[in-house]
């Protein structure tokens, strides 16, 4: 059996500080978590990459499409990415997941916790924030998706999750 690397173990202290409940994939750098978030449930795992002294977050939701939405939901994808700094939203076509996905890069072999518990605070909103908006894009009957303006369909805001208070994030 593979020893945990300093790099996972700074990761898996830093949900413990949070309280956050994890598993670890024995012999992988990798643990994996669920949060239920406003619109849904966002499975997340991260990974250590030793050798980049690097740590990767990943959130994502099953999202179902039909072949006629997938263009309309891509461009969602697209344009909502325009607007986010760090990481990116993603759909993996081949397991139908919205995914948002943050990489970060450290200096030492300990990574910080506070970004850490960012990344993971920042996996789960991106991911709970776009999915109302693929949403309308599924619900949208195939004769009308010629219709949808995914530029329009960005600018509601009734879409978008209530900014939880301080005492809710912890």
């Amino acid at each position: 059996m593979r020893p945990i690397s300093i790099q996972i173990q700074s990761v898996m202290d830093a949900f413990g500080q949070q309280g956050w409940q994890f598993e670890h994939l024995e012999g992988k750098d990798v643990i994996r978590t669920a949060f239920e978030a406003y619109h849904t449930q966002v499975q997340l795992h991260a990974q250590a990459f030793p050798q980049l002294n690097a740590v990767s977050v990943v959130g994502e939701t099953p999202m179902e499409l039909e072949v006629e939405q997938e263009p309309l939901v891509l461009e969602l994808l697209a344009r909502a990415n325009k607007r986010i700094t760090l990481g990116s939203l993603e759909y993996d076509l081949d397991r139908s997941q919205v995914m948002f996905r943050i990489t970060n890069l450290f200096e030492r072999d300990k990574y910080d916790a506070d970004i850490i518990s960012s990344m993971v605070h920042s996996a789960i909103a991106e991911v709970d924030r776009i999915t109302p908006y693929v949403g309308v894009v599924q619900q949208t009957p195939e004769d009308l998706l010629d219709d949808l303006s995914v530029e329009r369909l960005l600018l509601r805001d009734d879409l978008i999750p209530p900014v939880p208070a301080d005492d809710e994030l912890e």
